[in-house]
């Protein structure tokens, strides 16, 4: 069943953080406090140098987590260490997953990322068209494979990522790179309408900081939500107070938990089906 599972009793609440951010044992810590506030699944961030589809929040975050010595292998001891009972994705830049390894390609990533426990991965930078050898690994480890869909995309192109995608559609709420916002933008219910036909989890992200957020987003027809920047502030936050990580990991939790009844609230706000 893969990461459909985190979506099949109630709406998904999905975080990402920065694996390693801002050092190795806190970092195992606010991951693991993100599972006991009531996360579905969890994004762990693999940081690479060039991440093209992040705001300055997560691009910070980034520079933390490689500063403070995170490399892949460093990751996958990372997700070995971790004590949470949740699926967890890895997502980072397709460079990182093809040079790994002896030898070019995508195989020995995803044959290593499954023996440590990630079940999914999302790749902002790798196109459609090139995932045919990303796609063949990650079925042949039983990996799923997520893709970003922007409000853009759109025709033959939309069609190539839904005939290959796995576990969730990450739904890109709005234009422009990662970062929390202080509102929803309204394209999100053209973008979660132009995948309806499609049977697999929508997961929306870009710009959730609230409950009240995740709320909307749901009662639009989001089957889960996916916040990153809302979580990489608190950690930043904490970071440069100099705050305890048992400090940061209780914000972590409290903010994890209104992020999850929010969504709870919008999928009971939803119109129900009329009985026959």
């Amino acid at each position: 069943m893969g990461l459909e599972r985190a979506f099949a009793d109630e709406p998904a609440f999905v975080p990402y953080l920065a694996a390693g951010d801002p050092n190795y044992e806190a970092s195992l810590e606010y991951v693991e406090a993100l599972a006991r506030g009531g996360a579905d699944a969890i994004e762990l961030g693999l940081p690479f140098s060039e991440p093209i589809a992040e705001g300055k929040t997560i691009q910070n975050a980034i520079v933390r987590s490689l500063e403070a010595g995170m490399t892949p292998d460093r990751f996958f001891e990372f997700v070995e260490d971790l004590d949470v009972d949740v699926p967890l994705v890895c997502m980072t830049y397709y460079n990182l997953i093809y040079q790994y390894g002896e030898s070019e390609g995508p195989r020995p990533f995803v044959e290593k990322a499954a023996a440590v426990g990630i079940e999914g991965l999302v790749v902002p930078d790798l196109p459609g068209e090139e995932a045919g050898p990303l796609r063949t690994a990650c079925d042949e480890f039983g990996l799923d494979l997520v893709f970003i869909v922007a409000p853009t995309t759109k025709g033959d192109r939309l069609e190539r990522m839904l005939e290959q995608v796995s576990g969730y559609v990450y739904v890109q709420a709005r234009l422009g790179v990662t970062g929390a916002r202080e509102d929803v933008d309204d394209a999100t219910e053209e973008s979660l309408a132009r995948l309806s036909d499609w049977d697999v989890p929508k997961a929306v992200g870009f710009g959730i900081k609230t409950g009240d957020h995740a709320e909307r987003i749901v009662s639009s027809g989001a089957d889960g939500i996916i916040v990153g920047s809302a979580l990489v502030d608190i950690v930043a936050e904490g970071h440069e107070n100099g705050d305890s990580a048992d400090t940061v990991a209780d914000r972590l939790e409290a903010k994890a938990r209104e992020l999850k009844e929010g969504a709870l609230r919008g999928a009971a706000g939803r119109p129900q089906p009329e009985r026959t």
